[in-house]
């Protein structure tokens, strides 16, 4: 269910100008969860007003495919501190930050270095790591002292 629901977010917020960075549904019951990150395709900060527009957006949405049995909370955000990267322009925009890493084999924590169309490159305790865009998964682990 929350792959059918990233698709809905995305397939209803993308045109709106917003990129939809991750879903979470959490919780059972009448306890669930819904937690959506966003941020501005044109990489703008993300204002109150444009979590209010999409709250408003995909509340509405929800309501229509009714994907759960009883009540939900639903909580939209920007990405914050811990932004996942999962595209090349994730890691070309936070280039020379740091980032944790996650890979089928490892986790570590390293300083984004060169992008290119299928790769990133890390380093890592003066050594240079470079793995396929779709082998791993990472997060910030600092914030860049102005917005990019």
């Amino acid at each position: 269910m929350p792959t059918d629901l990233l698709d809905a977010a995305k397939d209803i917020l993308t045109p709106m100008g917003y990129e939809v960075l991750e879903l979470e549904v959490t919780g059972s019951g009448n306890k669930r969860h819904v937690l959506l990150r966003i941020d501005r395709l044109d990489e703008g900060i993300v204002s109150m007003d444009d979590v209010t527009l999409a709250t408003e957006v995909f509340s509405l949405e929800l309501d229509r495919l009714d994907p759960f049995e009883s009540s939900y909370k639903l909580d939209v955000s920007s990405p914050g501190p811990e932004r996942p990267l999962f595209s090349r322009r994730h890691f070309e925009r936070f280039h020379d930050l740091k980032a944790k890493i996650k890979t089928n084999k490892e986790q570590f924590k390293g300083i984004i270095r060169e992008v290119t169309d299928k790769t990133v490159s890390f380093e890592v305790e003066g050594e240079i790591q470079t793995y396929n865009l779709g082998e791993v998964q990472a997060r910030l682990a600092e914030w860049p002292e102005e917005p990019r």
